[in-house]
């Protein structure tokens, strides 16, 4: 059944009206990318908050925004730059596609953010509930919004059974937030909704009595809010594992960049081997002699799809030809003074504070 049939006007304002009278008392507005709105300052702000809590995107885009004031600006960035600036923040493809949509945006627009709904969608790494988003947050259009906060709020307050990887939860949700989104205070009503799931109708322990829309919440009434959206089934996390070989020469180590598509996509990461016994040889591949190894501190690195458990090993080199310094396009020599502008994985940053610590012991 569309559950849309059963929202009526009425239904639709009441609703609303007491989200947005909750958004002028409790609602955040002082959020960096609330000030001096625009599209872009939205949509860098939007992207960055994909999977990732407010409190962690906030200096990151402080520091991006500073660097990258423009979309020209973005457009016409070094990737490994861009990248550098991501660091920590992880799913690295959001980095990626930002930079591919800015190009786009200066080569096709102009510079100037497009402003129909059908060409944002189109752009890389921008889906609909997020097109709706930047274009209503920053401009007013009548858009609806569907991401993760929004989903639990209308999920939970309707009874809508699914989970979030499911296609038909979405397709049942998103008639919903249309028949709910008023024309009028778009921007508060969808800033409201987005506040609402990651400040009340949290994922665990939501706080229903500070709701203002508990009176007529379905799950509220059934004491359900623990089963709406309804869990993943849950799946055996496969375990994989790598050594990571980390020469060391002059006090800088090697990295090579990492292909475009994958993990790490567009990042400079250590040398992997699968067995230790090819530690020697993989580096005289690379024109280095080993002249001491150090084992690093194992560790669990967890992906959205399974878990890598890391080896590193540092391994301090003289250099017996100078063919690998001379490919600056794929390898690099990291300063280990970290006067360094490259993107680095979180796995990458962890290894190279522990070689730092052995530095300064």
């Amino acid at each position: 059944m569309n559950q849309s049939t059963d929202i009526t006007a009425a239904s639709a304002s009441h609703f609303n009206q007491n989200i947005l009278s909750w958004f002028h008392q409790q609602g955040r507005k002082h959020l960096p990318w609330q000030q001096n709105k625009t599209p872009y300052r939205v949509w860098i702000s939007e992207i960055m908050l994909q999977q990732t809590q407010v409190a962690t995107v906030i200096p990151y885009y402080q520091r991006f925004m500073e660097s990258f004031p423009t979309i020209t600006d973005l457009a016409n960035a070094d990737e490994d730059n861009v990248l550098h600036h991501w660091t920590g923040l992880g799913y690295y493809a959001r980095a990626r596609n930002l930079h591919k949509a800015a190009k786009i945006i200066r080569d096709e627009y102009r510079g100037k953010f497009p402003e129909h709904i059908e060409q944002v969608v189109a752009l890389p790494g921008i889906g609909r509930s997020t097109a709706g988003a930047i274009l209503s947050l920053s401009l007013k259009q009548h858009h609806a919004i569907l991401d993760g906060n929004v989903k639990r709020v209308l999920a939970r307050y309707y009874l809508v059974e699914g989970h979030n990887a499911q296609a038909k939860f979405e397709k049942a949700l998103w008639p919903i937030a249309e028949a709910l989104t008023p024309k009028k205070e778009v921007e508060h009503f969808n800033q409201a909704m987005m506040d609402m799931g990651a400040m009340i109708c949290t994922r665990t322990k939501p706080l229903c009595q500070q709701c203002p829309v508990m009176a007529g919440c379905l799950a509220f009434a059934a004491n359900e809010q623990a089963n709406f959206p309804q869990k993943k089934p849950k799946k055996t996390t496969p375990v994989r594992q790598t050594i990571m070989v980390i020469p060391r020469l002059n006090n800088q180590v090697l990295m090579k960049k990492r292909p475009p598509a994958g993990i790490w996509g567009g990042l400079y990461c250590f040398l992997e081997i699968e067995q230790t016994a090819a530690l020697n040889q993989t580096l005289a591949d690379y024109g280095l002699v080993v002249e001491k190894t150090t084992k690093l501190t194992e560790f669990r690195h967890t992906f959205s799809h399974f878990h890598l458990d890391i080896e590193p090993i540092l391994v301090d080199c003289t250099l017996s030809t100078n063919n690998l310094i001379n490919e600056p396009a794929q390898y690099k020599w990291y300063k280990l003074d970290d006067s360094n502008t490259l993107g680095l994985a979180a796995s990458t940053c962890k290894i190279l504070a522990e070689i730092n610590e052995l530095v300064l012991l």
